[in-house]
């Protein structure tokens, strides 16, 4: 494994750049209001207050820019000075390249982030995203020294106080958490199956002093989960639901995160090609996020009740995987005809769902997953699309992507359109589209939903991130930091209060006023 530890101090001390390397990174107008006697100790002798004034004077970010301050030992890089609508103040993805690009090598680094208050948590999971975890090059295990890069932020604006312990201690649960999930969806199958993912979650359990659920192979069939029992039967290593539960004392509502964890998608019977399944498994990532963010929420203190529910299986080929033309009778109690068994993200998820609505008596219902290839037609490769049936948590959740980092935009949701593409002649549905160019990342949103019911009262969002879960060949960790944010005004955390789009309580009696006074309107 990679060995680079990552630490949030409120002050990195001083110390010659050649000692300890150093990139200092910022908008420029930010950069511009550090005063030399904050970074003198952390760039003399090396560089005088005239070359630092020198090298802010060059950059011309375009969208961004670097100087070479001393050698390769220190760098200062600013940041774009203006971002769209639809991205991030904090530039988010821009940090994160700079810091691959700009930090200089050595065992010991520093990096000096300058932003405002606002900009910190998205600003701290960009960095984390820089060091990813998992590597199996065989020179990594001969090296015995352990890397460690040291992180102070300087805040500027209105709020430009010191950085408080809690804000440290927010951003290092909120970074663990982005690394944890990079580091899964990079492990590949061999390493990262349904018994190690797990394993994983126990391990998680076993921190935060909580036993999971799990649900398991022949018992899956046994109590109706269709989907995922009928996903995973033909894998070396069988399905599984789990959930950890954080029910503390006080709560007023009941919000599950609901994760796709197909720890490898072959397509099944429908197999996909040579081109198309390396990579696959990615197909983890909606369950490695609501693991990492889970972990991160109770750490820093949820006051709500909280189900993090995982849907584990590998979409493999055997002589007992499902076929198409098979039917499945999912937990739900509807029924399924398989038409495409490389559509099976959606059918673990319909379990996942239904057992969140029926057995746990969620108010909220959110599921992440790595769900169509579509998405990344529709949204793009940043922003990870939602699809919900409250217009306020549409807005929330674009919100709260600008607000950490992890960008989303929304789908259509008209189900009274799109719903019918799933007709079948002898099943309540089929699990794939009539007509793939009728918004299929819609659509296979609306066959998550349709477990539970159009009319279900509550709040139900479905995050498809399936382009954004990666950059190249790299996991990027993305969800947890949008779960933390979405949700964070339900946490004791004042950081992810302030990160939060919505009130102290998601008024789901609001949600319902609303709509009875809609269909009123229409009577």
């Amino acid at each position: 494994m990679a060995s680079v530890g990552l630490q949030f101090q409120a002050s990195a001390g001083d110390a010659d750049p050649q000692s300890r390397p150093l990139l200092l990174l910022g908008q420029l107008h930010h950069l511009h209001r550090v005063p030399w006697s904050h970074v003198r100790g952390k760039l003399l002798p090396r560089v005088t207050e005239e070359l630092w004034q020198a090298a802010l004077s060059t950059l011309n970010p375009s969208p961004t820019d670097s100087c070479p301050l001393y050698l390769n030992y220190a760098t200062v890089a600013a940041l774009p000075s203006r971002v769209s609508r639809h991205n991030s103040p904090s530039a988010a993805h821009f940090v994160t390249r700079l810091v691959r690009t700009c930090l200089p090598p050595g065992t010991h680094r520093c990096i000096l982030m300058v932003c405002e208050r606002s900009d910190a948590f998205a600003s701290a999971c960009a960095l984390a995203r820089a060091f990813p975890l998992f590597t199996q090059r065989s020179g990594a295990s001969r090296r015995p020294e352990k890397k460690t890069v040291t992180v102070e932020f300087f805040l500027v604006g209105q709020d430009n106080g010191p950085v408080e312990v809690s804000t440290l201690q927010c951003l290092t649960s909120a970074t663990e958490g982005v690394r944890l999930a990079a580091r899964i969806v990079d492990t590949p199958c061999n390493e990262m199956n349904t018994d190690t993912f797990l394993e994983e979650i126990k391990k998680v359990g076993k921190e935060l002093g909580i036993v999971p659920t799990v649900i398991r192979d022949e018992e899956l069939k046994t109590r109706g989960f269709g989907g995922i029992y009928g996903v995973g039967k033909a894998a070396l290593h069988p399905p599984a639901l789990a959930v950890l539960s954080h029910t503390p004392d006080g709560a007023t509502q009941t919000i599950a995160w609901v994760g796709k964890g197909i720890v490898y998608d072959t397509g099944g019977l429908s197999m996909k090609g040579k081109t198309t399944m390396p990579g696959m498994k990615r197909d983890c990532g909606g369950a490695a996020a609501v693991l990492g963010a889970f972990r991160a929420a109770v750490k820093q203190g949820f006051r709500d009740t909280l189900h993090a529910v995982f849907c584990l299986a590998e979409n493999s080929v055997g002589p007992s995987a499902t076929r198409p033309d098979d039917i499945h009778l999912l937990y739900s109690g509807k029924t399924v005809e398989i038409n495409n068994t490389d559509a099976e993200g959606r059918l673990v998820l319909a379990d996942g769902v239904s057992y969140a609505c029926k057995d746990l008596g969620a108010d909220i219902i959110l599921d992440i997953a790595t769900l169509t290839g579509a998405q990344g037609i529709a949204t793009g490769k940043y922003h990870a699309a939602v699809l919900t049936n409250s217009a306020e948590w549409e807005a929330a959740c674009m919100k709260a992507g600008r607000q950490c980092g992890d960008l989303v935009h929304p789908l259509v949701y008209c189900p009274e359109l799109h719903f019918s593409e799933f007709t079948s002649a002898v099943a309540d549905m089929k699990n794939s589209v009539a007509d793939r160019d009728n918004g299929p990342s819609s659509c296979a949103g609306l066959f998550i939903a349709s477990h539970i019911g159009f009319d279900w009262p509550g709040v139900w969002v479905h995050l498809d991130i399936a382009a954004p879960v990666h950059a190249g060949e790299r996991a990027t960790g993305f969800g947890v930091a949008l779960l933390l944010a979405l949700f964070g005004r339900a946490s004791e955390d004042p950081l992810l209060n302030l990160v939060s789009p919505l009130g102290c309580e998601v008024d789901v009696q609001e949600e319902d006023a609303e709509r009875d006074s809609k269909k009123r309107r229409l009577v």
